[in-house]
Order: structure tokens, then C-alpha cells, then sequence
């Protein structure tokens, strides 16, 4: 398979000591937060859920790909629940994740809202480099690495807090407390022998206004930051334009690493559908830097209660 080798040096590097595919970049984050911060499930009047599907490096075979389904929902009156699952995979290397949310959220006077937020799952690790071989896909057939696949199955817990009125939000989530272990043989990379792959805690803050620019023009700008200990901490800024409450266009730049354009489009109130493009600029040499992700969004309200102060994050 054409570049199936340097993918699967990529996608075992990555589990050194950073979160492996456990916390892939969304170019159209924040319409999934409960995927990253427990606390925003339920934050909204009604049933929310959604997909997303994202590919990378569209012409490369076996390039990373990531598809996710969210749901969540306000019980009672301060108490939301949700769930999640997200299923990740570059080349051999293949992660399925499913998480349950629990938040509750304190009033605190006025529009002003403070939501915490606890999940817990399972991760379910796949390095299917054994698979390989009959393919004539791997290098040297009788590496030790290739003698097997290898399997894991996780247990994990995030957390989150999440700030908001009707107008803006702050958010602060650590998604996967628990460091996990999906290697169990050794390698080298750069000279030093390693051998367990692990994760490392990934925090993130995010943050979003809406301004109203005319009675049917919004402006939304959307900023993102992840950050680890050992790993590279990754920017993101978005800005928004929605018009008439269903028509939304915008912009994106992960500092120094892509630029991107995203646009989504209301079919009724309760469904909405988006696409976002993705064009790498950082030094990452591959033959097709572009990425896409499709996206599908829906809110079902039983009660049939008109809220008074709609939401648009």
C-alpha cells in the first residue's frame, strides 16, 4: 500500500509519550464539544447530537481518518447526560473510543451558567502490522514488530468545566486522565530504545462570542488551544459568519500547521449539515495536503418550548 510503511512509523511514534489518536483535531470543533468537555452535555434546551467524518491526505492510501457520533441531553433540571464514540485510524493503527457524559450545572444569576462535567469509557487499541505481511506491505517480514498484532482495551476518565450565557463561553476540559499503555515490545526512534507506548494528558481551552452585527448577521469568533507537557501545544483560531440563523460561512488557521474555509447550512431548525476544508502549510512533507470533514448536526425538541434566548454555540 502506497506510503503504508511511513504511516505506520507516524502512527507508532505518536503513542510516545503523547496521546497517540486518542484526541484528534477537529477543524469544525466547535460544534462537537461534549466529544472534548463533559460539562456542554446537556447545555442546551433540547436532544443534541451529531456525526462527523474527517479525512486527511485524501490521495494517500491508508491516510488517517476519523468518524464520531455525539449525543447529549439536559435531565432535570440542572443534570445532563451524553455519549460519545469516536473510531480513529491510520493505516494498520486502529482506536475506537466510547465515552459516557455526566454534568450538573450551577445558576449563577442572571444568563451566567457554570457546568462540571465527568466521563468515562473504554479505548480499544488496535496495531494490526501482523495483517501486513501476506500483503507484501511491510519492509522486512521478519522484524520482530511485524511478528503479531497487538490489542488493548482501556478504561479512561476526562473532566471539564464549562462557562456560558447566551452570548459567549469558556471552556476547560482534560478529555483522558488516565494514561494508558498500548505497546509491549521494544523500538528505536532517534537513537533511544523504547519500550511502551503511552499517553500523555491533553488540556483544552476553547472559547467563543457571538456578536450581533445586524438583526440578521452574526459574527462568531472561535479560538482553541491544546496543550500537553510533552508534546507541541496546537492553536486554533475560527471566525464565523452566520446569516438569517442558517446560513453560516468561515475561516481557520491552526498556527503554524493548516488554513482551512468551513461552511454549513440549516435544512430545517433542527438539522444542519456542514463540510470544512483543510490545506497543510507547516513542514509535514506529503503529496496531498488537503483534508476534509463532513459534518451533521441535529436538536430535537420533545417539549415543543420556544426557547426565548437561542443559543449559536
Amino acid at each position: 500500500m502506497k506510503k503504508l510503511y511511513f504511516l505506520t512509523l507516524i502512527a507508532l511514534v505518536s503513542c510516545i509519550d503523547v496521546s497517540a489518536q486518542q484526541d484528534p483535531n477537529y477543524t469544525q470543533y466547535m460544534y462537537n464539544l461534549s466529544v472534548i468537555n463533559p460539562a456542554y452535555a446537556g447545555s442546551k434546551e433540547s436532544l443534541s447530537g451529531g456525526l462527523l467524518y474527517r479525512k486527511q491526505w485524501v490521495e494517500i492510501e491508508d491516510a488517517p481518518t476519523t468518524g464520531t457520533f455525539f449525543l447529549h441531553s439536559p435531565v432535570g433540571k440542572n443534570v445532563g447526560l451524553g455519549i460519545s464514540a469516536i473510531t480513529d485510524k491510520i493505516g494498520p493503527v486502529e482506536e475506537n473510543n466510547i465515552f459516557a457524559d455526566f454534568s450538573y450545572t450551577l445558576n449563577l444569576g442572571g444568563e451566567h451558567k457554570l457546568a462540571f462535567g465527568i466521563k468515562g469509557g473504554a479505548t480499544f487499541h488496535k496495531v494490526g502490522l501482523f495483517d501486513e505481511i501476506g500483503n507484501g506491505n511491510v519492509p522486512d517480514p521478519n522484524d520482530p514488530a511485524f511478528a503479531e498484532n497487538t490489542s488493548r482495551t482501556l478504561l479512561n476518565l476526562g473532566s471539564g468545566l464549562f462557562y456560558y450565557t447566551d452570548k459567549y463561553y469558556v471552556s476547560f476540559s482534560m478529555p483522558n486522565i488516565l494514561k494508558g499503555k498500548y505497546l509491549d515490545y521494544r523500538f528505536d526512534v532517534d537513537g533511544q530504545d523504547y519500550k511502551f507506548g503511552t499517553e500523555t494528558l491533553h488540556y483544552f481551552l476553547t472559547g467563543g462570542y457571538v456578536f450581533d452585527l445586524t438583526p440578521n448577521v452574526k459574527f462568531k469568533p472561535f479560538a482553541m488551544i491544546k496543550s500537553s507537557i510533552n508534546a507541541p501545544t496546537s492553536f486554533d483560531l475560527s471566525t464565523n459568519f452566520l446569516f438569517n440563523e442558517k446560513f453560516e460561512v468561515g475561516a481557520t488557521y491552526r498556527f503554524e500547521d493548516s488554513f482551512g474555509a468551513m461552511i454549513n447550512y440549516a435544512i430545517t431548525p433542527s438539522l444542519r449539515i456542514g463540510y470544512a476544508y483543510d490545506h497543510i502549510v507547516s513542514d509535514l512533507n506529503v503529496t496531498t495536503p488537503s483534508s476534509h470533514e463532513f459534518m451533521l448536526l441535529f436538536d430535537l425538541n420533545f417539549s415543543k418550548k420556544v426557547s426565548q434566548s437561542p443559543r449559536f454555540f
